[in-house]
């Protein structure tokens, strides 16, 4: 057979009846009626039914007794429409069947630690030992069939809007940008490491002081954090960088990258983004990536307990913190589940939890006989549309913690009382980040997003918490698709962001020195942006994790089952890298 002449089985149509065609691929499934054997053969384009008739050819026919699931197959046969009756309507290719005349078998496959159609529902661990098996169930293979569109779109679009694609270094310099790195020792220069890139940051940066000006890159990253389900110590995301531009010009650039995909993915035409302040985000919903698919937004109600006797309330407004709360409408808690979202909320971060229910216009909770009789007219003034069956939960804390807290409390909720329609795709910029926050533990300023972003006008006069960063994230229900900034690009004002951060200039000089170096040297005002390409397709094809769409992932533990890997290294390697390594103690 002429295998350079084969269609793909999912391609198999009504155009190719009465045709002879030449398949292969994987068998699926396997009938065999005696007389008839059925095999259902599968590729990466679909599933293509097969039949093995002795009186069509005996040879086949004979051969086809050996088949099992997992053989890899080539198959040439004519294409023959199916009876009425034994269409298979849930199939692309369920109209027509190939009547094989001739089957070469490639190779066989012995029993499988797991049923490929299964793969889904059989334990992570042993999907990822046998990844290569797992990524034969159609599911996988759509995923990735959609991250390749989605890549090629990225690129088409990027290419229409004058981008240059541009590679960057995997081994660089070790950096303080936020996250821990990667070190790689180097052979030829013993005692010395390169880092694994947390991102292309200072590449692309440098990129804008070499004059390309609109530089885009689908990126591979490394970051040695701990993780979960949307984090992996290696990932990929999609770069860019633009010359001379503000924060409009970048976010109309990234809007229509999206509108592109969206439109040739989905068929789906998007609304322009709406966008909201950092301070909106969190006030509303307690995060700085809101989900915006449902309401339920946190209220306020420190005022409405001003004047309370209740000891704990009455400690913490003394102290300047706040009283917040969720208002649930629709749902008849009983008195278990109220118990099981209290321990949710201290799972959430909460010290307590007050609950309290409007009932045949009167109140229920944990509080009540501390409440004045006038507590529900106090309540309705401040919160119009509470009713008969109203649950309103409270935390109080510094406002940090209990708006953190509520956000996260109302995600749960929201996830299990079905409030989160579906099929939604939300977009939203977030803008005006804090250019710094205060660690506790360090007792120091560290950058919300990294030390290169440049500081809002007006900086110079206000306190570092005060100041505003010209930073933006993309959000999409409610995960952060990926963050950008306007960045730094005067030497004197970089130096002084280090200063802030608590770097002398023995430091920066070392850490940053080129950079420092460049910024002398006629360094355009510049901005870019990085999306995080692994979590923009599990939200695409509404994955459960990242893992689900990254070809070889790693566990939890940061293991790869397949390979097994990490793996030791033995004495002779690393004294060749002039290394030793600290034996752990038992």
């Amino acid at each position: 057979m002429q295998l350079n002449q084969a269609v793909p089985c999912g391609q198999i149509r009504e155009n190719y009846v009465n045709q002879e065609v030449i398949v292969r691929g994987w068998v699926n499934k396997r009938r065999d009626l005696g007389g008839l054997i059925f095999i259902d053969l599968r590729d990466r384009s679909g599933i293509v039914q097969l039949v093995f008739d002795p009186e069509i050819a005996s040879a086949a026919h004979e051969k086809a007794s050996e088949l099992r699931s997992e053989y890899v197959i080539a198959a040439r046969g004519k294409v023959i429409n199916r009876t009425e009756k034994n269409i298979n309507r849930e199939m692309a290719t369920g109209f027509c069947e190939i009547h094989v005349q001739d089957l070469e078998i490639f190779n066989t496959c012995k029993a499988l630690p797991f049923a490929i159609d299964d793969a889904q529902q059989v334990d992570e661990e042993l999907r990822l030992k046998y990844r290569y098996l797992d990524l034969r169930n159609m599911e996988s293979q759509k995923r990735f069939a959609l991250r390749n569109f989605v890549t090629f779109a990225m690129r088409e679009y990027f290419y229409s809007q004058s981008f240059y694609e541009i590679e960057t270094p995997i081994l660089t310099k070790n950096t303080p940008e936020g996250a821990r790195e990667f070190i790689v020792p180097s052979r030829i220069q013993k005692g010395k490491c390169y880092s694994l890139p947390q991102s292309p940051q200072l590449y692309k940066q440098l990129l804008m002081a070499s004059g390309f000006e609109r530089y885009m890159q689908i990126a591979h990253c490394f970051r040695d954090e701990d993780l979960r389900a949307d984090r992996q110590p290696e990932f990929t995301q999609l770069d860019l960088e633009m010359s001379f531009v503000n924060e409009d010009d970048i976010q109309s650039v990234v809007e229509g990258m999206l509108k592109h995909i969206w439109k040739k993915v989905f068929n789906l035409t998007l609304n322009e983004f709406p966008r909201m302040t950092y301070d909106e985000a969190f006030a509303k919903y307690g995060s700085d990536k809101p989900d915006t698919r449902f309401g339920l937004e946190i209220l306020d109600c420190t005022s409405v307990f001003a004047d309370t006797s209740i000891a704990f309330l009455k400690s913490v407004i003394d102290i300047g913190g706040k009283i917040g709360a969720l208002h649930i409408q629709g749902h008849e808690f009983s008195r278990a589940e109220i118990d099981r979202w209290t321990e949710q909320a201290k799972k959430c971060g909460a010290k307590g939890m007050v609950w309290l229910r409007v009932k045949n216009n009167a109140i229920e909770s944990s509080i009540a006989k501390f409440l004045p009789a006038d507590f529900l007219q106090t309540l309705k003034k401040h919160i119009p549309d509470i009713a008969d069956g109203s649950m309103l939960f409270f935390v109080a804390d510094k406002y940090k913690n209990a708006w953190t807290t509520l956000g996260r409390l109302r995600l749960e909720l929201a996830s299990t009382l079905k409030m989160i329609p579906e099929g939604l795709f939300n977009f939203l910029w977030v803008t005006d980040f804090p250019l710094f926050e205060y660690d506790e533990e360090s007792k120091s300023f560290t950058s919300c997003h990294h030390p290169f972003t440049a500081p809002q006008e007006g900086w110079e006069s206000m306190q570092p918490e005060d100041i505003k960063a010209r930073a933006y994230d993309i959000v999409l229900n409610g995960m952060e698709l990926g963050g950008g900034s306007i960045r730094i690009f005067n030497a004197e004002l970089q130096e002084k962001v280090f200063e802030l951060l608590g770097l002398s200039k023995k430091q920066a000089e070392e850490k940053f020195g080129f950079l420092l170096n460049a910024l002398e040297f006629g360094f355009p005002p510049h901005g870019g942006l990085a999306i995080g390409l692994d979590r923009m397709i599990m939200l695409m094809c509404n994955a459960s994790s990242i893992r689900e769409v990254i070809a070889f992932p790693k566990t939890l533990r940061g293991v790869d089952l397949m390979m097994d890997a990490p793996s030791p290294i033995d004495e002779q390697q690393l004294r060749d890298y002039g290394m030793c390594l600290q034996k752990k103690n038992t």
